[in-house]
């Protein structure tokens, strides 16, 4: 049985935000785990804190829906990159829309997987400065390998591909990518710091839980 419930709506859609209403997922896992230069947990991190427990509380998503230009665009390229990893591979890439996980408040929406989830994929059309340096490098910048690593945490997949593509770049330049294993991922880390983490959302949660109940006998009763 797999850890997860597939709740298969687009993603983007108002039914995709409301299930990942308060719900740590592989986007904001940057800043779950930020920390300053002396090593403490970033403003960023309380800030998401406080955020996921508003959402629970409220049961309204708190999620600022910014798209810049370059972020729409590499959203319009993933289809044709899919294709692209699918004639380079062989592979047949499968979509899903919210993966909700069944004991956790942690979820994945993925780019797409292979089987039934060994094989997770990311795939990234970037800027062409930043898809050449991952071209020649082969270093999976490190806010996708946080996310790569939630995605693996979620799903109990053995593997994920990281595939960057940019058609901008000549055909051999075009595309590049990284298989990162479960087994080398440092998963009871991840396990560790995920839980640690949930603990402060839960912890804040059940604080204006009992805040919100108090004043609600308080009002009842001088009605």
């Amino acid at each position: 049985m797999k850890p997860f419930t597939i709740i298969d709506v687009p993603q983007r859609s108002p039914e995709w935000i409301a299930a990942r209403l308060g719900r740590l997922t592989g986007s904001i896992t940057k800043a779950a785990y930020a920390q300053t230069t002396k090593k403490e947990w970033s403003a960023d991190r309380r800030n998401l804190v406080m955020r996921l427990a508003l959402e629970r509380l409220t049961n309204r998503s708190l999620e600022r829906n910014f798209v810049s230009p370059a972020m729409q665009d590499g959203i319009d390229r993933e289809p044709e990159a899919i294709r692209a990893f699918e004639a380079l591979t062989g592979e047949l890439v499968e979509q899903t829309g919210f993966l909700s996980h069944n004991d956790l408040y942690i979820g994945a929406s993925l780019d797409g997987h292979m089987g039934d989830f060994e094989t997770l994929l990311s795939i990234k059309c970037r800027q062409a400065n930043a898809h050449w340096e991952f071209y020649r490098s082969r270093k999976v910048p490190a806010d996708a390998l946080t996310q790569i690593r939630h995605e693996l945490f979620v799903t109990g997949a053995e593997r994920h591909i990281y595939f960057e593509w940019n058609p901008d770049f000549p055909p051999k330049a075009q595309h590049a990518m990284v298989t990162v294993a479960r087994a080398d991922a440092n998963m009871g880390e991840y396990s560790d710091r995920c839980h640690a983490f949930l603990a402060e959302v839960e912890a804040e949660y059940s604080a204006m839980r009992t805040v919100t109940d108090l004043e609600a006998v308080l009002t009842e009763a001088t009605a």
